[in-house]
């Protein structure tokens, strides 16, 4: 499908029908990643639109030189939502770098967003200036690697679990992605932290955001990290925070399971909360009727792993995979 905006058509996917969910890919990716991890899970649910649009320079949306930045690639996503579903309410995830504009949305238009999902979410910007633990495979196949193709052992030394899974997931989704997306435009913003990141702080916000939120992470992500993402809790009052062992950057793969319990528990969360409003009237003590009211004022943030730890030293003799696939 295509969304003409004024200056850019965005493409997208758009599935089923009920409470729209805007659903953001990371970078260099482009729906389809997001697609093979949520579908799974929706086709077992009713009521949802599911809206998966390609970034500008990402897919079938191209990139334009006037897009020079995150804070116009936000503009084209907050034009792209009035006019797919205009002055609706709606639900908002997004993946790594996706999670970065997904919390530019929030920051922006929080009275309009009932839920909010962030999967290994980019929080600093900067490379250099993250907090990572080095890359580690903790469950490596040799078989496997000796059946693959150069760039495929160049995606599988991302993997935090070598598996056949994995790279089915590369093969249908990320190696098609990067072939389609205009690097060159993707590059002039991602090489520059200055432009890579927002010209305001996203995690400063006005009050916190009170609607049901999934912050999940990778133990051993070598990309966004875990530690970082706990620094934006408090803005989350109603927030799991998980942190996943065995996974990486590419947690829905790799710890698959999990990965659909704690989404599924979102979704439940955000059925039964009523609407942000109701969310916001009750956390800032104003009165909500009924059992409703009880719940959101009685709730409170669940810590499902410490956010500290050791950190592992690099083993250097291994490709790390870092960088390869641009997500964050």
């Amino acid at each position: 499908m295509e969304c003409q905006l004024e200056n850019i058509t965005v493409h997208y996917e758009m599935f089923g029908e009920g409470r729209p969910i805007i659903v953001l890919h990371g970078w260099s990716l482009d729906h389809r990643y997001e697609v093979s991890a949520l579908e799974p899970i929706f086709k077992h649910r009713e009521g949802w639109k599911r809206i998966y649009p390609d970034l500008p320079g990402h897919g079938r949306t191209p990139g334009k030189d006037w897009i020079t930045n995150q804070d116009k690639i936000l503009d084209v996503v907050l034009d792209f939502i009035d006019h797919v579903i205009p002055g609706q309410r709606f639900v908002v995830a997004g993946t790594s770098a996706g999670a970065y504009l997904a919390r530019g949305i929030v920051y922006r238009r929080s009275a309009l967003v009932d839920g909010l999902l962030l999967g290994v979410p980019l929080i600093v910007t900067d490379d250099a200036k993250r907090t990572v633990p080095p890359h580690v495979a903790l469950v490596e196949d040799a078989a496997l690697v000796s059946e693959l193709q150069p760039d495929e052992v160049e995606a599988l030394g991302f993997a935090v679990v070598e598996s056949r899974e994995f790279i089915d997931c590369m093969r249908a989704t990320v190696l098609p992605a990067i072939q389609m997306a205009d690097m060159e435009f993707l590059t002039k913003i991602r090489q520059n932290p200055e432009n890579y990141g927002f010209s305001f702080d996203v995690d400063a916000l006005p009050e916190p955001f009170v609607a049901p939120t999934l912050i999940v992470t990778g133990r051993q992500d070598s990309s966004v990290g875990y530690r970082d993402a706990w620094t934006i809790l408090e803005n989350y009052p109603r927030a799991t925070f998980a942190v996943l062992d065995r996974a990486g950057h590419a947690l829905h793969i790799e710890q698959e399971d999990l990965f659909n319990a704690l989404v599924n528990d979102w979704l439940d969360r955000v059925e039964e909360s009523g609407g942000s409003e109701y969310s916001r009237r009750a956390w800032c003590g104003e009165t909500v009727p009924g059992s409703v009211g009880r719940l959101l004022r009685n709730g409170s943030p669940t810590a499902m792993a410490h956010p500290f730890g050791s950190r592992r030293e690099d083993n250097e003799s291994r490709p790390t995979g870092r960088g390869f696939l641009g997500i964050s």
